[in-house]
């Protein structure tokens, strides 16, 4: 299997412990937990700043010494509403008393000390794409929201039998501000959940060309190069993105070969 690829090691708890020493890489972490009701998780953040995402389910969160009370909306991830999120500063600490059964993201940076802990509010809408390249996405803490210090954070809804990721671009050279340097995880979610989906993580060069089946629940590492999605037909995909570099921006280059498809629709 992928090194790329990393199944969830437990089917309820902390089922993803991602840290930038297991990627082998300098800023990214990313942890799931799914919890029974009545089940606590709770952790310290030290020297990282981390985004709380209720992808399912509702929970009592605290964080930086502030009770947030009961969050979270949707009870399955493919209601396609906002998720609720909290944003947790580096040198505290969170905790999450699940009330319904729930999934529990915990994105993670280095921090800077620079931000207060929060319910992220305001989450945007966009529709990305056209035809077969159509998606839906969520975007939870981009650089338009400055309320991180590295953390950029995202979910994305790919229609049955569509791509998304797509056309396949890179953002692993710290050259703004044509490109920024940004590590990234994706975490996957199928529906109906016995389906599987495609991710290829490739450079141009050809030194790294890894193509991985994906399933409900697993994680796909991006370290470098293009990283394009497709979902089969009859299966929805979603995923959560996590991305962090030196600079919180989020600067990309399309394929050279398949940049045509961008501006192809960027001119109607």
């Amino acid at each position: 299997m992928s090194r790329l690829l990393v199944k969830p090691h437990e089917t309820s708890g902390k089922v993803h412990d991602i840290t930038p020493h297991s990627a082998g890489w300098g800023y990214v972490g990313f942890g799931l937990y799914r919890l029974k009701p009545g089940e606590l998780a709770s952790e310290q953040t030290r020297g990282r700043e981390v985004i709380l995402v209720l992808v399912e389910g509702k929970a009592e969160i605290s964080a930086g010494g502030t009770d947030f009370g009961r969050l979270g909306a949707r009870m399955n991830v493919f209601e396609r509403t906002k998720p609720h999120c909290v944003y947790v500063p580096n040198g505290s600490d969170w905790q999450a008393h699940a009330t319904t059964s729930c999934t529990l993201a915990v994105c993670s940076a280095p921090g800077k000390g620079g931000h207060p802990a929060r319910v992220i509010e305001d989450i945007g809408f966009e529709e990305r794409g056209k035809g077969a390249n159509t998606r839906f996405i969520h975007p939870i803490a981009m650089e338009d929201k400055d309320i991180a210090d590295s953390l950029l954070v995202t979910e994305v809804f790919t229609p049955a039998g569509n791509w998304s990721s797509y056309p396949p671009h890179r953002h692993d050279e710290d050259a703004f501000p044509e490109m920024t340097y940004l590590e990234e995880t994706y975490y996957h979610r199928l529906n109906p959940a016995q389906g599987f989906g495609f991710q290829r993580v490739y450079t141009e060069d050809g030194t790294l060309d890894e193509t991985m089946a994906v399933s409900d629940g697993d994680v796909v590492l991006v370290p470098k190069g293009h990283h394009p999605c497709g979902a089969p037909y009859g299966y929805e995909m979603y995923y959560l993105n996590v991305m962090a570099g030196p600079l919180r921006k989020w600067r990309f280059r399309n394929h050279p070969d398949h940049d045509w498809i961008a501006r192809r629709d960027a001119g109607g």
